[in-house]
């Protein structure tokens, strides 16, 4: 019965989450529908987003020319959407030719070109090239860029095509030309295009003995160096793992590693949060001190300040009863790379914080404001708390991917939130 209860608490802390999301502006009142957004068209030669191609924060790099004798050959799969017009001039079906992705974007746009234009269909003019006609590592040697206009061909219509592939979901959108608009985006095997939020199974947490356990071998219930308040700021104390919101111990992904003065070296990725200051940091500075601000992994620069454990061994245990002294300071990050590793973990504590590889982190990713993700899972760990971590289990037990309450709260998050919310790579 009491797990019931708990249920349908969680159930409708869910639904509600949307009304909670916008109490402190304009949002969507009660049973109202949300007028429809203005949108804006792009301007000649702009592109969105304000990056290269081919670098992280948009379609990632070229990975290699794909030929029809090519293994990677059957990443490729053909577009027969009939609302879709295919120039395919060398009239070998290649211009069809695309990866999943790209086909699911090119798709949504058709629909948004029909709805905002009645009578009119995309066109795409150029999509895998296998005849060497574009630049050296174009990404429409990969099935990854199209060039689209409408069938129409009304140049007039171009700058709000432009926006409209945008909004479809395109990574990198370019009004390249009077003629046409490139589209293109990440790559399938690309790493970069499955951002979560997650620390690889070589990262270390600290355990209430003072030792230090991989994130591969970490289990709920195991008492974990945190942050006495759920911004960063404040002292340390150990408290457990709840659950894990993210663990798959075999998926490869790209990790921001974060080297710090103090020699923390931190490895999380590009959408996970974690607490950073403009300084100083001088060595003696603590996170107390500090007007810390959460920031996407991927968002951190040279110079930043970030907290580091600078005492874990005198950390209070969990709970935490009176006050304690800041046992975190502030240290200056000296270099920022990207490096693949396997397997991604991310554990929730009760803090919503969590200390790894002697740096301190967020539990959280992709929605970039603390306060509210840590309000949003407030459900979840009141259940966890009701029915206690280890029901979960340990690590070989306990199912990869993603937790179904992660899931469902980035579901409704994206319907009531709008982009900016959220980091520019998706999850």
């Amino acid at each position: 019965m009491r797990l019931t209860t708990a249920l349908t608490f969680l159930t409708g802390c869910a639904l509600i989450l949307s009304p909670g999301t916008g109490g402190c502006g304009p949002g969507r009142g009660y049973g109202k529908r949300r007028p429809p957004r203005k949108l804006t068209p792009l301007a000649y030669k702009q592109f969105s987003p304000n990056v290269a191609e081919k670098t992280l924060g948009a379609s990632g790099r070229y990975e290699g020319k794909i030929t029809r004798n090519s293994e990677r050959f059957k990443e490729l799969t053909p577009n027969y959407n009939p609302d879709i017009i295919f120039k395919d001039e060398e009239n070998t079906g290649a211009d069809r030719m695309m990866t999943q992705r790209c086909k699911d974007k090119l798709n949504s746009l058709a629909i948004s070109v029909m709805n905002l234009w009645p009578g009119v269909r995309l066109r795409v003019t150029e999509g895998w090239d296998e005849d060497g006609h574009h630049s050296e590592e174009s990404l429409h040697y990969e099935g990854r860029a199209v060039d689209i206009t409408t069938s129409d061909r009304d140049r007039h219509k171009y700058a709000m095509l432009a926006r409209l592939a945008v909004e479809a979901g395109f990574d990198w959108v370019y009004y390249e030309s009077k003629a046409h608009i490139h589209c293109s985006v990440k790559s399938e095997n690309s790493l970069a295009a499955k951002t979560g939020g997650c620390f690889p199974g070589s990262s270390w947490a600290t355990l209430e003995d003072g030792s230090q356990r991989l994130m591969r071998d970490l289990r709920p219930g195991d008492h974990v160096l945190t942050s006495t308040e759920s911004d960063g700021s404040g002292g340390l104390l150990y408290s457990p793992v709840l659950t894990f919101l993210h663990r798959d111990p075999a998926t490869r992904k790209h990790f921001y590693v974060i080297t710090t003065e103090s020699g923390s070296r931190l490895s999380l990725t590009a959408a996970h949060l974690l607490f950073a200051s403009d300084g100083p940091c001088n060595g003696t500075a603590t996170a107390g001190d500090a007007h810390l601000r959460t920031v996407f992994a991927s968002d951190v620069q040279p110079g930043a300040c970030v907290v580091v454990a600078a005492a874990a061994a005198a950390a209070t245990s969990y709970p935490l009863d009176g006050a304690v002294e800041a046992w975190s300071r502030l240290s200056r990050v000296v270099g920022v790379q990207v490096r693949g590793e396997r397997g991604v973990f991310a554990p929730l504590t009760e803090r919503g914080t969590l200390v790894v590889d002697g740096v301190l982190a967020s539990c959280y990713a992709a929605l970039g404001d603390q306060d509210l993700a840590h309000w949003a899972f407030g459900p979840l760990r009141t259940l966890l708390r009701w029915t206690g971590p280890l029901r979960d289990g340990p690590p070989r037990d306990q199912a990869s991917g993603l937790h179904w309450y992660a899931r469902a709260l980035h579901w409704i998050g994206t319907a009531v939130l709008d982009s900016t919310h959220f980091h520019p790579w998706g999850v």
